[in-house]
């Protein structure tokens, strides 16, 4: 071992109380002696008991019915969702204008993220209403279990299938070991033709079966070739959930104005677009430490930080990419209209 590995032990092991999850950049978490004892899936099992047990505290935040569904699907789904001035006025606030807006491409697909700060929000008065409102935030905080401000953007998802490489995200996988909240709430119809995205009902539970090919995997992971495998984000073939007793994915092809909240622990993909599209959401996500029992005492949540976290985020990376002096994976594509074609 060298010293630096020294070194970094103690880090390595603290991280083993967090939502640390690659298997390549851990080598604790990566341990082959230690996954085929069962180190990863007890984590898993932790974090799922402490998540439910938070969950519970947090069952105020929504319906009987979404709590229903949440708990024997795995995400929850509304249409119709505001009313049709309010929906007009939202797609007006994001179509007339022009935002900074930091673009990804993975394969043939290009993700364009647009963090929406307290600044931006303010003379978008629909926009700010549904980003703060307490259906995107309370279902978000109540999938992801903790009550806490999510990270929110505008999400514009452009894809050319006839071009570059298969986009990564169409593979099923799961984002982390932990249960965790995504949202989408979906501007226009979005068409089976789309690539919808796409979600195995169920698969956010630790089923034993599950939990068989979650050590079976553990043990191998560290090595794998698939980069995004070995961090801890877990890809399968529709098949191999099938094995598991999981049912088929659910297309989410879904009329606009509709929102849906899903714990990405479970098995999800972008569905494969089968001709160009262009995919308008606001996004929001909310993953905390697995491992504590407090559902609330959010940092994030503090004055002058509470919304900024897309805006922190994105800058964060900006200044990784530069002292590496590397592209980067999120390029800053300047002050542009939402849905104009990426410059990379």
């Amino acid at each position: 071992m060298r010293a630096i590995d020294i070194l970094k032990t103690p880090f390595w092991a603290a991280e083993l109380a967090s939502g640390a999850k690659s298997f390549a950049d851990n080598p604790i978490i990566g341990s082959r002696r230690l996954n085929e004892k069962g180190l990863h899936v007890a984590r898993m099992r932790l974090a799922e008991r402490m998540s439910d047990w938070r969950r519970e505290r947090l069952a105020n935040l929504v319906s009987e019915d979404d709590r229903r569904q949440y708990a024997e699907q795995g995400y929850i789904c509304r249409n119709d969702v505001l009313g049709p001035e309010e929906l007009a006025g939202l797609r007006q606030e994001v179509e007339d204008n022009t935002f900074d807006a930091y673009d990804m491409r993975q394969g043939n697909a290009i993700t364009r993220f647009v963090p929406l700060p307290p600044e931006i929000l303010k003379d978008k008065p629909c926009l700010k209403r549904f980003v703060n409102g307490p259906l995107f935030q309370n279902t978000l905080r109540y999938v992801g279990s903790v009550n806490a401000d999510p990270i929110v953007y505008l999400h514009i998802v452009m894809t050319e299938p006839t071009k570059g490489k298969v986009d990564p995200q169409t593979s099923f996988h799961s984002d982390t070991f932990q249960p965790t909240a995504k949202s989408w709430f979906f501007l226009y119809d979005v068409a089976l033709e789309d690539g919808p995205f796409n979600y195995i009902a169920g698969s956010h539970r630790l089923t034993p079966e599950r939990a068989a090919w979650e050590q079976e995997q553990s043990v191998q992971a560290a090595d794998a070739r698939n980069k995004l495998h070995a961090r801890g984000s877990f890809r399968l073939a529709a098949e191999e959930a099938k094995q598991m007793g999981f049912s088929d994915p659910v297309a989410f092809n879904v009329p606009g104005n509709s929102l849906v909240v899903a714990d990405t622990h479970g098995f999800h993909a972008r569905g494969k677009s089968e001709r160009p599209s262009v995919r308008v959401v606001i996004y929001g996500s909310l993953r905390r430490n697995p491992f504590l029992p407090l559902t609330g005492l959010d940092p994030f949540s503090l004055p002058g930080i509470k919304g900024r976290q897309a805006q922190i985020h994105m800058k964060e990376l900006q200044l990784k990419a530069r002292w590496r002096g590397v592209k980067g994976s999120h390029r800053y594509a300047g002050k542009i209209s939402i849905t104009e074609p990426s410059p990379f």
